[in-house]
């Protein structure tokens, strides 16, 4: 039985995101943990705090069966784009500049091996 854990509107760059996506996508989950808890991008923290509420999903959704035991993967994982604030910065000879500040989505799927 497979359980899902949602982030909205996390601001920053959907490519940003995605790069860490591949890395965790199909692994076992503490591997992915211990992953994303090492690793040098600041989209790392909320990533890693997602998959552990994803976890948690699961195991409520199992009676309180461990996930250690049960042999937890990441089955799927993406990153949609979310809402872009657009604003706008000073530029030479009375212009403006557009500055898109991108946010993004992201759905974590996990489920047992078997």
């Amino acid at each position: 039985m497979e359980a899902v854990a949602k982030l909205k509107n996390y601001p920053t760059g959907p490519m940003k995101m995605r790069l860490l996506a591949d890395v965790i996508r199909g692994m076992e989950v503490e591997k992915a943990l211990a992953i994303l808890e090492f690793h040098p991008q600041h989209n790392a923290t909320p990533l890693a705090k997602l998959l552990k509420s994803a976890i948690n999903n699961w195991e409520q959704k199992n009676n309180g069966a461990s996930a250690a035991d049960s042999g937890l993967i990441v089955k799927t994982i993406f990153v949609d784009g979310g809402r872009t604030l657009k604003r706008m910065r000073p530029a030479p000879q009375g212009r403006g500049y557009r500055v898109r500040k991108r946010s993004n989505h992201v759905t974590i799927i996990v489920d047992s091996k078997n």
